[in-house]
């Protein structure tokens, strides 16, 4: 049992990450840590969730697995049957805003071991450092299948959408290739296999093998895009605002904008992507705070703006379709905005697929490292000096399922592994404020505890709030996890090969 519980000591993590063989290129500055966090922040939901949550869903339950978490708690299912999402309205802006600060609270967090922790592996390895091996396991077999999953999603909507955008070109493509095998419902669509998913993840792993300054670049650039795409729409659309539209600001009260921060809160999640870029940046102490911080506030701002925006022109009551944004502008007869925002669009699939499969990549290769995963996961390619073995199986774990399945029910997955992380990682601030509070942090988190507890205490009402079948999934990952790790990684360990008079050693860390 004290294996499992024995924590890593950061002194050797950070001389590991040192060592030729797993030494990374560290190329990456503020800037490109900001564009990785805007680039996994803001993808197709800015241009699609804004007018879910304003004019609200109608949601059919039909049986206790359909019902949250928190519902079963309080009242047993038994109140379940047809239930409604008010929309937040016009205050919709309110609902970006309040998520903003739940999420920053645990981005704060995220900052101050970063600054400590500069490794590649984010909550994985500040875990490891605080909690113990087999917490550490859980959350990285927890990250591997959070950014495997929501790319899997990704990918199949970018092939539906080149599929849709080549269509109204005049270029159909044979449904035998554009789809998965497999809907969301296991049943055959008549496709033989989803080439486009497929090739436009392979096409980003080839360009994360070659290295991370021309995965920056990449990204960057499609940030960018994306960025003058929202532009474009404020500048273009905010002439056709009618105040009109804005009345009632409220319309259904608090309920409606804690209902629309629901929905809308899992845009935010990707800041944490940032910290898996770590040991790849040049001054990690300092420029790994200012990513995860300043991603959050340039978010915040884009979202809360095109909110304001678009519930400006249009009636709150009309934006719960599939395209709200790009709906409205053909309402008022901006084209050329229109095509800037299906643009903006594809740049925010193709940014999101990029800076989750580094993350994951990352997952694999300081699990490896350690000993939990084969050591063939971290080896180093000799000239690009990217975990290339790692960042290749990520890519097929990935490509290869969205070639054959349509799991966007599954989606959910992705968002109780990230509130799972944030639960742990300011968890981990509050142990390593009591164990090293001598230790320098490039970063501090400001008024600890209560930053640390609130940040747990929203990522926990946040989970209840999740469909019980998704908490019975995600059980049953995490027990396949553990039977890995019980078959394998705990024989495997650094850990596992010591002397028993270590752990004295570590104990102090």
């Amino acid at each position: 049992m004290s294996q499992f519980l024995r924590t890593k000591s950061i002194d050797r993590l950070l001389a590991e990450a040192e060592e030729p063989e797993h030494r990374l290129k560290k190329t990456l500055g503020p800037w490109s840590l900001t564009a990785l966090g805007i680039g996994a922040i803001i993808g197709t939901g800015v241009f699609v969730l804004t007018g879910t949550a304003a004019a609200g869903t109608v949601l059919t339950f039909h049986s206790i697995l359909k019902a949250s978490l928190l519902d079963v708690l309080l009242h047993g299912g038994h109140a379940i049957g047809v239930a409604g999402r008010p929309g937040a309205g016009p205050a919709i802006v309110l609902s970006f805003f309040l998520v903003a600060i739940a999420c920053a609270l645990a981005g704060l967090c995220y900052a101050e071991l970063a600054s400590m922790i500069p490794i590649a592996g984010s909550a994985y390895t500040y875990t490891y450092a605080t909690l113990g091996e087999i917490v550490a396991w859980i959350i990285g077999w927890d990250l591997i299948l959070e950014y495997a999953v929501s790319n899997m999603a990704v990918a199949v909507g970018f092939s539906a959408y080149i599929d849709s955008l080549l269509a109204g070109l005049g270029l159909k493509l044979p449904v035998t290739i554009t789809a998965p095998v497999f809907n969301d419902s296991l049943e055959r669509t008549g496709s033989y296999f989803n080439l486009p998913g497929f090739l436009i993840v392979m096409i980003l792993t080839v360009i994360l093998v070659r290295g991370i300054r021309e995965s920056a670049g990449a990204n960057s650039g499609m940030v960018a895009v994306k960025i003058v795409a929202i532009l474009v729409f404020l500048v273009a659309a905010w002439r056709y605002i009618q105040p009109s539209n804005f009345r009632p600001f409220m319309p259904n009260g608090w309920q409606g904008v804690l209902t629309g921060g629901a929905i809308v809160f899992f845009t935010y999640i990707g800041f944490d992507s940032v910290s898996t870029a770590a040991e790849e940046t040049k001054n990690p102490q300092h420029d790994v705070p200012f990513g995860i911080i300043a991603s959050l506030i340039i978010c915040t701002i884009l979202y809360c703006s095109v909110a304001i925006v678009l519930t400006g022109i249009q009636n709150w009551r009309t934006l719960n379709n599939a395209a709200p944004v790009a709906n409205a502008l053909e309402a008022i007869h901006l084209t050329t905005a229109e095509r800037w925002v299906t643009v903006g669009a594809l740049m925010g699939m193709l940014s999101s697929l990029l800076v989750y499969q580094l993350g994951q990549a990352r997952v694999w290769f300081a699990m490896s490292r350690d000993g939990l995963l084969p050591k063939v996961f971290s080896k180093v390619h000799q000239r690009f000096r990217t975990p290339h073995v790692s960042t290749w199986v990520a890519g097929l774990f990935v490509a290869i399922p969205a070639g054959f399945f349509d799991i966007g029910t599954l989606s959910e997955l992705s968002n109780i592994g990230t509130l799972f992380a944030f639960v742990l990682v300011s968890l981990g601030v509050l142990v390593l404020r009591r164990k090293q509070p001598e230790r320098r942090r490039g970063f501090r988190t400001p008024w600890v505890p209560v930053v640390p507890i609130a940040s747990i205490l929203c990522c926990l009402v946040l989970m209840a709030s999740l469909p019980l079948e998704t908490w019975l999934r995600f059980l049953v990952w995490l027990v396949i996890g553990l039977g890995i790790y019980l078959g394998y990684s705990r024989h495997h360990s650094e850990f596992a090969c010591e002397p028993q008079a270590v752990p004295a050693v570590a104990a102090r860390d």
